[in-house]
This record gives C-alpha cells, structure tokens and sequence, in this order.
C-alpha cells in the first residue's frame, strides 16, 4: 500500500567542528549552526509541489527560470518570494537546529556522528507530525516516505543501519514512532531531480539564516516569522517540535539572533 505523507530532507550549514567558527567580517570558518530538516505533505499532494516550485521559479528574472530553485544563489528579494511562496502551500516544515561553537571538543569525532545524531531528532519528530496528523489524512497505510539530499560523504545504506540500530535499542529517550518510519524505502537525490528538495533547501536555509550571521554580521528575522506558519507545533510549542534547538535555549549563550529567535517561538 502506498506512503500516506511524504518528507523531503535538506540541511543548511556544516558539520564542521574544528573550533574555528565564522566571525563577522572574517573570511573562513565553518557555519555556527547547523541545521537539518524538512519539509512534509501528504504523498497524494506529491505531483503538487511539481506546480508549486514552478510558480516561485515563474517570479524570478527570465534568466533564473529554468534553473534548480537554490537558496544560496538566490538574491535577498527573491529569497523573501520563495519563502513566501513556500507558506502559501499546505505543508510542514520541521527542524533541528545544532549550535556548534556550544557543543563540547571531542563529543562528536565520527564521520557523520553529528548528522546522525539531529538526524534521530529530526525523524523523531517526523513520526510525531504522521502518527498526529494520520486521523485526518485516510489515504495511504500510514507510512512516512524519507527522501534525503545526497550530501558527500553520506551513506544512505550506513544511514538505514543507524535507524535499525536504534530500533533494536531498548531506550526510553528514543522516542521514534517506528510504526511511520518506512527505514527500508529511504531514498537520497541529487537536489536538482525532485522539487520537493529544492522547496526543503528554501526552507530550511531561511530558518537557518535568521540565526546565522552573514559577512556583515546581520542575521535575517524576516524568513523566521514568515516561515512560522508552517513550522510544526503543539499549542505554543514550537522549540520541542518544528523548530528544535540543540543543545536546548537555556544552554546557548545568549545573543540578539538567538533571544529573537526564541521568543518568536516561543521560549
């Protein structure tokens, strides 16, 4: 029987923890944050996002048109359009979001320990969103269908291991809905082949940059609040859900981009 919703899995940031993070009229570094997730509908609404991603690439400048809508190559204006376009759609965005500079030397030091590990965050809560929303979505088995963006490096084969692995675990802090979570049928894709990712890198990278600092310094509230309509939720809580801090607020050293962040939704 087919998938009932299907998650289209992007990050934004690094996975670097070298100690030396970007600064604010610096070049180098790696990213202060990092951030994992993705965007989520109903598997019958899937053909959708095909029309939905070509009507943001239809208000960009003819040259732009027919190219793979791209976060980073777009300009602020048309950052604000996409985003916008995104929360026009029914969908949910959900997120985990790593603090770097906060996390301990040494805690993470295997090749992609720290993407797997928001990874368990993030799927956690996935299965949260389809266990919740399954009563009013009656076609499909259920199912959760996973499609990753190929990142190098990244095994999918390795990533389907880790999620048997904590399957077979018996820890009551793994609280994954295994009964969504179709591990076997995950998929990773160029970002280019599916429209879902693209709508995910547009998605997640705006979240991500209303805590980043640029060049300048300037972090941007704007795709925060705009993106807030589709991010997951229950009741006031967005923090342990969609927009999932790691580590928790109250251990992030605090900041104008952070405290922003935090009372938009919801500290």
């Amino acid at each position: 029987m087919a998938h009932s919703f299907i998650a289209y899995i992007d990050e934004s940031g690094d996975d670097g923890l070298t100690g030396r993070f970007r600064k604010a009229g610096a070049q180098g570094g790696s990213s202060n944050w990092l951030t994992i997730g993705a965007v989520v509908w109903r598997m019958s609404r899937d053909l959708d996002a095909v029309q939905w991603a070509k009507e943001i690439a239809a208000q960009m400048p003819k040259q732009r048109r027919n190219r793979t809508l791209h976060f980073a190559d777009m300009d602020h204006p048309q950052r604000i359009m996409a985003i916008n376009g995104i929360c026009r759609r029914p969908m949910r965005l959900v997120t985990v979001i790593a603090n770097k500079p906060v996390i301990p030397p040494g805690t993470y030091v295997q090749k992609n320990q720290l993407y797997h590990y928001m990874s368990r965050y993030l799927i956690e809560r996935l299965s949260w969103l389809c266990r919740d929303t399954r009563p009013t979505v009656p076609e499909g088995d259920g199912r959760l269908k996973i499609i990753f963006a190929r990142r190098g490096g990244m095994s999918t084969d390795d990533f389907k291991d880790y999620l048997r692995l904590l399957k077979a675990v018996d820890d009551p802090d793994i609280q994954i809905h295994w009964p969504v979570i179709d591990i076997e049928g995950i998929e990773a894709h160029d970002q280019p082949a599916k429209f879902g990712l693209q709508m995910a890198d547009i998605a997640v990278s705006g979240l991500t940059w209303a805590l980043e600092p640029d060049f300048y310094g300037n972090c941007e509230p704007r795709f925060a609040r705009a993106l807030k309509p589709i991010v997951y939720h229950r009741g006031a809580n967005y923090l342990s859900y969609g927009a999932k801090l790691v580590p928790s607020y109250a251990k992030i050293p605090e900041c104008d981009e952070v405290k922003a962040f935090a009372e938009l939704y919801g500290k």
